[in-house]
């Protein structure tokens, strides 16, 4: 996951956020654009979490959006797993902010480009923070995926070298280096639509001369890869910041 793991992240939250938009990929149905939640609030543990219906009616205005079921809505995880660190670090502010979650299809280059224009204009808003869901490469049989470049040693270096690669590009902040780079290697990274939005929601900033820049904080896996027979899952987490 790229967020959540950070005191940068909590302190974020507390002091200024009103509006906190989360993007996750979609894993349990096929979408060729963004889904919006069909339901008012998300139940946690801790507290509620509201849904900013008038930022929905804006999206939704677009066009540009469609509907997830309940049933999808419930199945799906990349967004749910957020829920609980942001009541978390929000605890003390409960009543003072809202969620947009947002549901991340298989985007194409240009649509990557063009709901990174639409959310570039709530990016540029100090008073909203962005979440991206993401776990780094799914490597091992059970995942149909096992690149492995040898010069790096056993397999969960190969692993980590691969990942590496991708987040230097992301931190270059570059989303056509990114979308390159997954040309070329198709590392599994399962978050990398809503990476690439956030991308071009940076880069079309940056025309504007906005200054940003993005740190990896962490990076581990679910276990060392040594034989073919190993599957393993990387993680990062990171923090994107205006200057």
């Amino acid at each position: 996951m790229m967020t959540c793991e950070s005191l940068q992240y909590q302190l974020k939250l507390q002091m200024c956020s009103r509006k906190i938009f989360i993007l996750g990929p979609s894993h349990h149905v096929p979408l060729s654009r963004c889904a919006l939640s069909s339901v008012d609030i998300y139940r946690t543990p801790l507290y509620d979490l509201r849904i900013d219906q008038k930022i929905y009616g804006e999206l939704w205005k677009t066009g540009m959006f469609e509907r997830m079921s309940l049933q999808t809505d419930e199945d799906e995880h990349s967004i749910e797993m957020h829920l609980p660190y942001t009541a978390k670090a929000m605890e003390s502010h409960k009543d003072e902010f809202t969620i947009i979650p947002v549901l991340v299809g298989a985007l194409s280059e240009s649509k990557e480009q063009e709901f990174g224009k639409l959310f570039s204009k709530y990016l540029a808003d100090p008073s909203n923070l962005f979440v991206v869901s993401s776990d780094f490469c799914h490597w091992g049989q059970r995942f149909r995926y096992s690149y492995y470049d040898e010069s790096q040693g056993e397999i969960y270096r190969s692993i980590e070298h691969l990942d590496k690669m991708g987040m230097s590009i992301i931190e270059q902040l570059d989303p056509v280096s990114f979308s390159n780079y997954l040309k070329k290697y198709h590392n599994t990274i399962c978050g990398r639509h809503p990476i690439g939005v956030l991308l071009n929601a940076i880069n079309e900033l940056q025309k504007n001369g906005m200054n940003m820049s993005f740190s990896f904080l962490n990076y581990a896996q679910s276990s060392q890869c040594r034989n073919w027979q190993d599957s393993s899952v990387s993680y990062a987490a990171g923090a994107l910041m205006v200057h």
